[in-house]
């Protein structure tokens, strides 16, 4: 199915020469801009080059992989302040006027940028903000989300909500890191409990990772990827307050086809975050978090974390049993 405003078509196995052209022209901008950016930015080339030194262990818990990995430098998002007032007393730093001088980008459609995060977490590691400052809202992008992760084709795409993990949540954006880091891209699939509806050539499923909550959505087509979205997220509960529900979502292509992991959220960030002495860990949960690798800015969090934390953080942050089955209930009766 064409998209005239990429010149792009879907994940499909018989494209047209002129969309593989437009992806292998995006890749290698992609990889250009990582390129010269580590290079030509110190601050960028050291934490980068950070990575290769940095400890990460894995856990077993409750039968799925997770990675725990010790990065200082994302103190910056893991401790970031999001506020309303700290986020009015601070310049946006994903506004163009605002990135630090030595911050090159490429565009991606007419109203992104495609940047390279300068505090990684995975070896290849992108930030794709919009260039107008509005706030971190889901439901109108979802299709720029889709069309983001059919072109950069290397990299799973990840939105945080607002509440969700965002260290942004004032400025509309994507993230994206290199495929084979998260431990969820290998396991899905054989974690699949059942379906829960079918639309048109779009089918929802959740998985059997509790204490974690995943709905995940196949398909080959965008406007039905984008239909199948809307009905989980109007199915999905909104706080009062609030302008968007809890949520991380995961997006990546594989066998032709997307393949889209939504995360339901139930809080924001887990009691030890503020606990006092040594129960506290500092932990903000994110997509990353929900795909199977923890970041802990910290080395003692990292030293003492255990499978049974993340258990823990997990089954506060995520939807309980019951909430997660009437979600699913929810979605069905809306078809």
């Amino acid at each position: 199915r064409p998209y005239p405003h990429l010149g792009i078509t879907g994940p499909h196995c018989h494209e047209p020469s002129s969309n593989v052209r437009t992806k292998m022209d995006t890749k290698q901008k992609i990889e250009r801009l990582l390129t010269d950016q580590l290079s030509a930015w110190e601050l960028a080339g050291n934490n980068y080059a950070a990575l290769a030194r940095i400890k990460v262990k894995d856990l077993n818990v409750n039968g799925m992989h997770y990675k725990v990995q010790f990065n200082p430098a994302r103190i910056v998002s893991s401790a970031a302040k999001v506020d309303a007032q700290s986020i009015q007393e601070r310049k946006c730093f994903l506004c163009p006027a605002n990135l630090p001088a030595m911050q090159r980008g490429i565009p991606f459609k007419d109203n992104y940028q495609i940047l390279i995060n300068p505090f990684p977490i995975f070896p290849k590691h992108l930030t794709v903000p919009a260039l107008e400052h509005v706030d971190q809202r889901i439901k109108k992008r979802f299709g720029d989300m889709l069309d983001l992760a059919a072109i950069a084709e290397d990299y799973i795409v990840f939105y945080n909500g607002p509440k969700c993990g965002a260290s942004a949540p004032d400025h509309a954006h994507f993230q994206a890191g290199n495929k084979g880091f998260l431990p969820l891209e290998q396991e899905w699939r054989n974690k699949k409990a059942g379906k829960i509806v079918t639309y048109r050539t779009a089918s929802l499923s959740y998985l059997d990772d509790a204490p974690r909550t995943t709905l995940v959505i196949e398909t080959g087509n965008r406007e039905d990827a984008i239909a199948l979205f809307n009905l989980v997220y109007n199915a999905m509960e909104l706080k009062p307050g609030e302008d968007e529900p809890m949520m991380n979502i995961l997006a990546w292509t594989e066998n032709s086809q997307w393949i889209v992991c939504i995360f339901p959220r139930a809080k924001h960030r887990p009691s030890c975050y503020a606990a006092a002495g040594d129960a506290n860990i500092l932990i903000s949960p994110a997509s990353v978090d929900m795909g199977g690798v923890f970041i802990t800015p910290q080395e003692k969090d990292f030293e003492k974390l255990t499978a049974t934390d993340i258990m823990s953080i997990l089954g506060e942050v995520c939807l309980d049993t019951d909430e997660f089955r009437k979600l699913r209930q929810r979605i069905k009766e809306q078809l």
